[in-house]
């Protein structure tokens, strides 16, 4: 029987496979519990559910089960609990671990993959110049525009058959480990002596070892063969990498069509389009978002989705005032609403509910279909708030600068993380997101917890639960501080044991959180009109109403105390927080 392509107006939980015990089937477990009947209908899956190696399921190596967490068994068990599934696509790129790169490096030129990923030098020819490191620099007026997600050019060098290196797109994540060699890996160097091997070797290793330059290592009277000797070093090399993919190449499109046949097979309703506002890259554009190649490849991608039955949910990060936002939901788009998250702490720190009204009812005034969220794998957006000029016009933000900031500062002061955004010489030119846990992030006060999760449930959109606030989780300072380029992230993805489960399902935060979820999910009112009534600006008043149901919010933000009445099988009833 085919599936619709319809979303469930329900709650949605977000969670890795292994967020929960140690793989799927603890998460199913877990739901299948009597406190988790009717609380969720739909479940963002993160790609760690695939074959991937690198930046916790988002360099994805295939698009196959990824045995060691997920199970068929664990997919009709969640069917049988009517639970849909979301899914991650990561349209931007592939890790070098891939098929198609592990192709491209084995066989170079001749490869069939020769052009599914970008070859940076290639892509840039005649519009740059080369550098002594063989990699070409862009001229001024286009390296100026480039939007980058780290310090410098965005590329990864890798080493090909015949010995030459390479530069390829590389806009995201990249790890490069050096492995040590021994005499053995020298043996084509027929001049050396069995001394002067060792001592090559342990020059090199102690040089890997102390994270030090090998191509500034003195190797004394065999420094003549300095070359040679860094050439079997880098082929020896080992890479982990989110390897942008060509766009240009229909073998690219040909990859999309098969994936997306495949996560509608494993039951996916909705598909999230992660990256895929890098994925045109254009001379002279900033190579995020370029018009039209973006709209364009996003057109492409949506009808392949409607082969499959899939729902798509482009995922951008954007200043508000730039109104990307605007523009994709116009395009009949789902969007997700990543103002939510800083609009909540803005409004629960400074008891001032006017930036949230402002937002629910443009939601409300243009239609927006919203995924909204608090938490979440990645961190609590603050890029998305500002204002942006346009062609010479100042467009508003959502918060001023300074609230913004205020925002910010109060996360980090109680031990948040700062992402931030640079240009192509590695300068810092703007904060991103802060990394912390959405309890942590509100002074691990239970009642601001509660009071934040009702807002989000009573806003417009379909609302995404992440595990870790559900349990009203803290942050994970350790799991941070060994996290390398990317700990920042781990400050909130702490795995949950059964036992955390087992005794988290035991607090009046866990036990108050799932009540209000599931009415969230279950009451025919969300699937009606809302309605943002008029009060001051220390109070918050929502009411959804479908025929004879309702569910009314009131809060009053100076106490941070609020109500929720509603009704029942035509009886009225009323929560009290």
């Amino acid at each position: 029987m085919l599936k619709e392509n319809k979303i469930s107006n329900g709650v949605m939980l977000n969670a890795y496979p292994d967020s929960i015990g140690v793989n799927l089937h603890d998460m199913v477990t877990m739901l299948q519990r009597p406190e988790f009947e009717n609380a969720f209908s739909l479940f963002y899956v993160l790609p760690t559910f695939f074959n991937s190696d690198l930046d916790r399921g988002f360099s994805i190596i295939d698009y196959n089960l990824n045995e060691e967490l997920v199970s068929k068994q664990d997919l009709k068990a969640l069917e049988d609990l009517n639970i849909q599934l979301k899914f991650d696509i990561v349209l931007n790129h592939l890790s070098v671990a891939s098929p198609q790169f592990k192709d491209l490096l084995k066989h170079g030129n001749q490869s069939k993959y020769k052009d599914f990923f970008i070859d940076w030098n290639n892509f840039w020819e005649g519009h740059g110049t080369m550098g002594d490191d063989g990699v070409v620099i862009p001229k001024e007026e286009f390296l100026n525009k480039l939007f980058m997600r780290k310090s410098g050019l965005p590329i990864l060098k890798v080493m090909f058959p015949d010995g030459t290196e390479k530069p390829y797109w590389n806009t995201f994540y990249q790890q490069i480990t050096y492995n040590k060699i021994t005499p053995d890996d020298l043996k084509n160097l027929k001049e050396l002596s069995s001394k002067q091997a060792h001592f090559i070797c342990e020059t090199v290793n102690q040089a890997i070892d102390s994270n030090q330059d090998i191509s500034t290592v003195n190797f004394e009277d065999c420094n003549y063969l300095k070359k040679d000797i860094l050439q079997i070093v880098n082929k020896n090399r080992s890479y982990l990498g989110q390897m942008d993919v060509n766009a240009n190449s229909e073998l690219v499109w040909d990859f999309y069509e098969e994936t997306l046949r495949k996560v509608s097979g494993f039951g996916g309703n909705i598909l999230r389009l992660d990256a895929f506002a890098y994925l045109h890259k254009e001379i002279g554009q900033s190579n995020f978002f370029n018009k039209p190649g973006t709209w364009e490849h996003l057109e492409r991608i949506k009808q392949i989705a409607e082969k499959n039955k899939l729902t798509l949910l482009p995922e951008i990060h954007a200043e508000y005032g730039l109104h990307l936002h605007d523009e994709v939901a116009k395009k009949g788009y789902h969007i997700y609403d990543f103002f939510l998250p800083g609009l909540i702490i803005h409004t629960i720190e400074k008891s001032n509910s006017k930036a949230l009204k402002t937002w629910a009812q443009e939601i409300i005034n243009k239609g927006y279909k919203t995924v909204n969220m608090l938490g979440c794998h990645d961190g609590i957006p603050v890029l998305d708030l500002k204002g942006k000029e346009v062609n010479g016009i100042y467009n508003k933000g959502l918060l001023e600068d300074e609230a913004i900031e205020g925002v910010m500062n109060k996360i980090i002061e109680r031990g948040g993380r700062v992402k931030n955004l640079y240009d192509a010489s590695g300068n810092k030119i703007s904060y991103y997101q802060v990394n912390a846990t959405f309890f942590s992030a509100l002074g691990e006060d239970e009642q601001k917890l509660l009071l934040a999760r009702a807002i989000q449930l009573f806003m417009p959109g379909i609302p995404q639960v992440w595990y870790l606030d559900l349990f009203a989780g803290k942050n994970n300072y350790e799991a941070a501080d060994k996290g390398g380029s990317a700990g920042h992230k781990e400050i909130n993805r702490t795995t949950l044991s059964m036992q955390d489960i087992e005794d988290g399902l035991k607090t009046d935060v866990v036990k108050k959180q799932l009540e209000i979820i599931r009415l969230r999910n279950t009451s025919k009112a969300f699937s009606g009109t809302v309605k943002i009534n008029e009060t001051s600006s220390n109070e918050i008043d929502i009411k959804w109403m479908n025929q004879n149901e309702q569910a009314h919010l009131k809060v009053n933000l100076q106490n941070k105390m609020f109500t929720i009445s509603y009704s029942e099988n035509d009886l009225s009833k009323i929560m009290t927080f």
